[in-house]
């Protein structure tokens, strides 16, 4: 408030001056409640070329959030569902696997997540191992708390030595040998047949022959607490940030490479092209689908607790079947 207070006395020095004191009180009224109804969220998502892609439009200003700013927090998918189990960041890339585990605090948009088929985590190896050698592999996942992980435990619950190894490192783990396998994500199922290593298993094609469905792998989640329009608001910026991408599909292109220096830019735009796409704008009837089937199995399981709360941010409209 004081802040405010401070900002006014010296909007009233620059000011010309009027005849009329009303006048003045009613300018001043009206600057007051422009800063007071700005509203800052904080707001999380990953490095990586889809997320960048995905939200550029909207940090960098390229469409307008009226009284909403931004303050980005970019970090690895796992350190954000850490951060969303105690509600930590007003909206936020969630995986599917986490999102039970943080639903007192979250609720999922209809827009911004990555589903799809053909797009799933891979189990890779070095040696000629058999699926029957799962039970006595060690295995380097992502983290507990991703949707690698979630499904690896669906399809390979006999594997009982995993450890947490992030992402990009992966590869790297299992050809030193640490590791007998390893569960890559993103950008690493372009990479590791070059790098010498060979698929056990395809999770998303278990997942599709298992279901028929697109396979749920991280979506966007907005703070429970926060008012219901401010949450459809937000829901519908980040479908704009989407859209602006499509459309002007190399606006993005600094802003992704800033975060991606080391990626091959072919690799980069792959990656862009596998998890990035329709569901991104509007999950739709279908992706909703898919992913209260993954919750479902989660539960069935005992791998996720039950969902009590509304999963997803009330909507007007479903825009796509």
């Amino acid at each position: 408030m004081r802040r405010i207070l401070a900002s006014s006395v010296l909007w009233l020095n620059g000011i010309p001056k009027v005849s009329h004191k009303f006048e003045l009180i009613l300018h001043l009224y009206y600057y007051l409640l422009n800063l007071l109804t700005i509203m800052q969220h904080t707001i999380g998502f990953s490095p990586c070329p889809n997320d960048t892609f995905i939200f550029d439009a909207l940090i960098n200003k390229r469409i307008d959030s009226g009284n909403l700013q931004w303050q980005p927090v970019i970090e690895d998918v796992e350190q954000l569902n850490l951060k969303a189990f105690h509600g930590s960041l007003d909206v936020t890339k969630l995986s599917f696997g986490a999102f039970a585990r943080a639903s007192e605090y979250y609720q999922i948009l209809h827009s911004g997540a990555a589903l799809g088929k053909n797009c799933g985590p891979l189990l890779v190896v070095k040696k000629d191992f058999r699926w029957s050698d799962l039970p006595e592999m060690k295995v380097a996942i992502p983290g507990y708390n991703t949707t690698a992980n979630l499904l690896l435990s669906i399809f390979a619950p006999e594997i009982v030595s995993k450890s947490e190894v992030l992402f990009s490192n992966i590869e790297d783990a299992v050809l030193s040998g640490d590791y007998d396998a390893g569960l890559i994500i993103h950008e690493s199922r372009f990479t590791y047949e070059a790098k010498g290593l060979k698929k056990l298993a395809d999770m998303g094609e278990l997942w599709e022959q298992y279901t028929g469905s697109p396979i749920p792998l991280g979506c966007i989640a907005v703070k429970r607490s926060l008012p219901e329009e401010v949450k459809f608001t937000i829901g519908n910026l980040v479908r704009s940030s989407v859209e602006y991408a499509f459309a002007h599909p190399g606006a993005a292109q600094s802003y992704i490479q800033q975060y991606a220096s080391e990626m091959n830019v072919e690799v980069l735009q792959r990656h862009i092209n596998l998890y990035v796409n329709e569901f991104s704008i509007d999950l739709g009837l279908q992706g909703v689908h898919a992913i209260e089937l993954l919750f479902r199995k989660g539960k069935e399981l005992n791998l996720m607790p039950d969902l009590h709360l509304p999963i997803f941010v009330e909507r007007k409209t479903i825009v796509r079947n």
